[in-house]
């Protein structure tokens, strides 16, 4: 795996690929939302692609690099608290390749669902992701099956589509707000923004739950943190991946911090405010910008809805919590 980001040639190309499968989603300028922020807001609604989430579009091109080199295999194993794994399932049963999952305890009954119905063998085991994943590279080994990083070039190519999309479409963007779970989403909006020479400041958002890539950043090292987050389970990430924070640390504008309730906060305001669904890491670039309100007046803003998989009983009480908070 190389160090280098996906060029502008290779995320042209890597579009053609994902548009095989949908087509490029769309971005608004929400009048409610930025009221909300005091300046223009732009939604990018990586919630509206085929799986909820854009995590699909990596899915897509590590496959077809696969096939392209003749190297699909017999099964792929991988380790997901949801969205990483329903891109998987949906890659590997579009090429014919077995796909077991593994996830931790307790993971989202919804996003087990959805990854179940792509045709994925579900494993649960562990009580966090990285244990999940460390269970993945076992089973891999065991059974000789293709193990699937949770970031790596070839998921970048793809994931890299959905921010080319956004700055050529709103090609005034100032700053754009971006979730770190594992890093493929900041790394790719790295890519996108020199594959275009575009001037835009990239903001990372970590749950203050999960703050291994901010103490990362910070200590120049990877630094392992606990994992405490119940709402952002797309950020929930133990420890920062190495590669992704060579890229992350030299090119990303600073990291905002956000709580569970700034989250369920931006949760309301997105389902209120543009009547999308976003789950808890899909809400943490709004959370990111409120934060930082005062210092974003007059910029044109971007954020990256990233993806809708809440499970309804979670989301509920959410809105719930909102409704009796506003009366």
């Amino acid at each position: 795996m190389s160090h280098t980001l996906p060029t502008l040639q290779d995320i042209e190309a890597a579009a053609q690929v994902v548009y095989r499968d949908f087509a490029a989603t769309p971005q608004y300028r929400w009048a409610l939302l930025s009221e909300r922020l005091g300046t223009d807001c732009w939604v990018k609604h990586e919630n509206h692609t085929p799986v909820g989430a854009f995590k699909v579009r990596g899915g897509l091109t590590y496959f077809d690099q696969l096939a392209q080199r003749g190297a699909l295999p017999h099964e792929v194993v991988s380790a997901t608290r949801g969205n990483h794994g329903q891109s998987m399932g949906w890659a590997a049963r579009k090429h014919g390749v077995a796909c077991t999952i593994v996830v931790p305890h307790g993971n989202s009954v919804e996003k087990n669902a959805a990854m179940r119905a792509l045709g994925v063998s579900l494993v649960e085991h562990g009580s966090d992701f990285q244990e999940a994943r460390e269970h993945a590279m076992q089973l891999a080994a065991e059974r000789g099956a293709h193990m699937v990083p949770s970031f790596h070039f070839d998921l970048l190519r793809g994931v890299s589509t959905y921010w080319w999309e956004l700055l050529r479409a709103v090609p005034q963007l100032d700053v754009v707000y971006v979730p770190i779970g594992q890093g493929s989403g900041a790394c790719s909006a790295i890519a996108a923004k020199l594959a275009l020479n575009h001037p835009v400041r990239i903001v990372g958002v970590v749950s203050s739950h999960a703050t291994t890539y901010a103490d990362s950043v910070a200590a120049g090292r990877v630094v392992e943190a606990p994992v405490t987050t119940v709402l952002a389970d797309g950020m929930a990430c133990r420890v920062a991946d190495a590669q992704a924070l060579t890229i992350i640390a030299p090119h990303i504008d600073h990291i905002v911090q956000v709580s569970d309730a700034e989250v369920a906060h931006a949760m309301q305001a997105l389902f209120t405010d543009t009547h999308n669904t976003a789950e808890g890491a899909g809400a943490a670039a709004l959370a990111g910008a409120l934060q930082e309100r005062a210092q974003l007046q007059g910029l044109c803003v971007g954020l990256a809805l990233t993806g809708a998989n809440v499970d309804a009983a979670v989301f509920a009480g959410v809105l719930a919590q909102h409704a009796s908070a506003a009366r």
